[in-house]
């Protein structure tokens, strides 16, 4: 592999596509730790650990403030999730809603079918 410092276009399409196979290659929430510690900063996996945190109070409407008041995320951050959220490429809302479905399908299938439901 031909090591460059400065990427033109089309080496940067290259490197960034090579970095999202990396990515889309990790099997499991340890892999994924091991490869952003390795890959990140401590600031970087912070930047993007906050950003992904305020996405759900963003997609229920909280307002701004509080949630930053809640969690300490500037309202800068919030407001540019907002607008991935709204006017992005839709990587928030496609992982956020696979990660939903993913988790109430967990939910529904924990119950045994024995299990008797009180109304």
């Amino acid at each position: 592999m031909k090591m460059r410092h400065a990427h033109s276009g089309a080496d940067t399409e290259e490197s960034e596509h090579q970095l999202y196979e990396a990515i889309a290659a990790i099997r499991n929430v340890e892999e994924a730790k091991q490869f952003f510690e390795d890959l990140c900063t401590p600031t970087e996996r912070q930047a993007m650990a906050d950003r992904w945190y305020v996405v759900e109070p963003v997609k229920q409407g909280i307002p701004y403030r509080t949630i930053y008041e809640e969690t300490g995320v500037s309202v800068t951050t919030i407001g540019r999730v907002a607008r991935c959220l709204s006017l992005g490429a839709g990587g928030y809302n496609l992982i956020y809603d696979r990660i939903k479905r993913k988790s109430h399908a967990k939910r529904k299938t924990s119950h045994s079918p024995t299990e008797k439901r009180t109304s």
